[in-house]
């Protein structure tokens, strides 16, 4: 799948937005409270570690690229959208 590189970078940016304090200041990692929530639904590693990085088990990798499938494929972006209503 090729994905659309601008829609990720508006999603990150988003996501960084969301996750910051009035002041614009975000942390350049995720929030520990929804790693935390990810590895409870068994879609990643244990978060807390001394790793840098975290595994995406089989669920979360599956999950995750139906996920940036819908919301970064280009070709999602250049189908039309069906209207139910005709």
């Amino acid at each position: 799948m090729e994905y659309d590189d601008k829609l990720m970078e508006e999603a990150v940016l988003a996501l960084l937005a969301a996750l910051s304090s009035d002041d614009g200041n975000a942390w350049k990692g995720f929030d520990f409270e929804i790693m935390n929530r990810l590895h409870e639904q068994g879609f990643i590693s244990n978060p807390v570690n001394r790793n840098k990085s975290i595994w995406l088990t089989a669920e979360g990798m599956e999950r995750g690229r139906q996920i940036a499938e819908r919301l970064f494929g280009r070709r999602a972006q250049a189908e039309p959208a069906s209207n139910s209503d005709t």
